[in-house]
């Protein structure tokens, strides 16, 4: 599977965890890591939060082709 997010940079960028994003959001952290190594992908209304708690716009968190 290809990269398609950007997560596991941007929560570096941020200074923050996934074990973090994992308790903010009420998911697994194992969950958050396959996220992290597109493995697989958060829905779209996830995506979202995810945004809003690291204060970026969802365009910073999707590739661009």
């Amino acid at each position: 599977m290809e990269d398609i997010n950007r997560l596991k940079l941007v929560l570096v960028e941020k200074k923050k965890t996934g074990k973090w994003l994992a308790g903010q959001l009420g998911k697994n952290p194992s969950t958050v890591s396959k996220w992290c190594s597109n493995v697989s992908q958060p829905d779209l209304a996830t995506l979202v939060k995810i945004a809003s708690l690291l204060d970026v716009d969802v365009q910073e968190l999707i590739n661009r082709r």
